[in-house]
């Protein structure tokens, strides 16, 4: 088997080790852009151990899920500071604004030069400022992926800036930081990587390596995502989880995803919708169907052996049966509350226009086998309503 791993130059990883985040950055100058989430005032602390390494730290806040004018008006930050390193500090968007930031302040031209979709999708022309990245929630792995995904609310779309030079030059992944997270958030973002688990596992580009990273991986969410959610100050079920969305991470950026984030990212840039509450609520979905579809049109797939394992792995019973793991997604779907996605405005009179769009996402590309345009409505509206 031949394949390639790419990762985040250093990872750190565990309780604490945000007090390192000043010598980490002064090792790449003085100035550093710091991006946050919604609430600037959280990273209090992160400014303060910068500031007593002799880092002169500029704050730039993104109010939501990062949009290509966020990233445009981060690189006027990033210049007018003469930052010579960012550091990303929140959930997954403030890593992703970071990130697109890093790259779009190291090279020329215009924003729409390098985005995927809407723009020429040109490779980066200059390596991306280094990057720091420091997760607050337990769910997106962003900090070892090689993407930033921008929405654009014109387009009505997300979509990627995408380099292997945007791998963060250092992951610090500290499970302190997640302590405080409501329970809802937990939630949304838990099932995130669960999802980010579970579809590079049965991934057609799946290999040994991020095999091995998907199987412990899963076994800690599913063992701690209730936990955590339950019960916040549960410090293993923190631990558990920040692990495990590490884990998804590194394996989403090297064997891909599937079916579900094929949805999450045209829906997301279509209705606004929170990226991991979209995940969730279509993961039994996708994952029925992809089963349903494999033993039907490829009953000698592999892929099923993997979703048999899954099976095992997300019950804890060696028993267990495919069918199994889509009732234990199902129930955790409803005891965390996530809302159906007509919630967010979607009607069954969209679906055609969703799945259009969904057909030619990108995340499609590693599903374990092509889902015709019937059954990814099926999905959509079991969903939906």
């Amino acid at each position: 088997m031949k394949f390639e791993f790419a990762t985040a130059q250093r990872i750190l990883f565990g309780e604490g080790t945000l007090n390192e985040i000043g010598a980490l950055a002064l090792g790449f100058g003085r100035r550093a852009l710091v991006v946050t989430g919604a609430h600037p005032a959280r990273a209090q602390r992160l400014l303060t151990l910068l500031a007593a390494s002799g880092v002169d730290a500029t704050v730039f806040s993104v109010a939501g899920e990062p949009t290509v004018a966020d990233a445009v008006a981060g690189v006027t930050s990033a210049h007018a500071a003469g930052a010579e390193v960012i550091v990303a500090f929140g959930g997954g968007s403030a890593l992703d604004a970071g990130k697109a930031i890093g790259a779009l302040a190291a090279n020329p031209g215009d924003v729409f030069d390098y985005l995927e979709v809407i723009g020429k999708a040109q490779p980066l022309q200059n390596p991306s400022l280094p990057v720091i990245a420091a997760p607050t929630t337990a769910g997106t792995g962003s900090e070892v992926t090689r993407n930033a995904v921008l929405s654009s609310p014109e387009h009505r779309v997300k979509v990627s800036v995408r380099s292997p030079s945007m791998l963060p030059r250092v992951a610090l992944v500290d499970p302190e930081l997640t302590y405080s997270l409501p329970a809802s958030v937990t939630a949304a973002t838990g099932m995130d990587a669960l999802t980010q688990l579970i579809e590079p596992f049965t991934s057609s580009r799946a290999n040994l390596l991020t095999d091995a990273l998907c199987r412990d991986g899963l076994r800690h969410a599913a063992r701690a995502l209730p936990r955590a959610v339950e019960q916040g100050d549960d410090v293993q079920a923190r631990r558990d989880m920040a692990f495990a969305s590490l884990c998804g991470g590194l394996a989403l950026a090297n064997a891909g995803l599937g079916a579900v984030h094929g949805f999450a990212g045209p829906f997301g840039g279509m209705y606004d919708a929170p990226h991991g509450a979209v995940c969730a609520v279509l993961l039994p979905g996708v994952v029925a169907a992809n089963v349903h579809a494999l033993r039907t049109r490829a009953p000698d797939h592999p892929a099923l052996l993997r979703y048999a394992e899954l099976a095992e792995i997300l019950t804890g019973n060696p028993d267990a049966m495919i069918d199994d793991a889509v009732a234990w997604l199902h129930s955790l779907v409803a005891a965390f509350e996530i809302p159906l996605l007509s919630s967010y405005g979607f009607r069954a009179s969209d679906a055609a226009d969703v799945v259009a769009r969904v057909r030619v996402a990108s995340s499609m590309k590693a599903n374990p086998l092509v889902l015709s345009d019937e059954e990814l409505t099926a999905i959509l509206l079991a969903a939906a309503l």
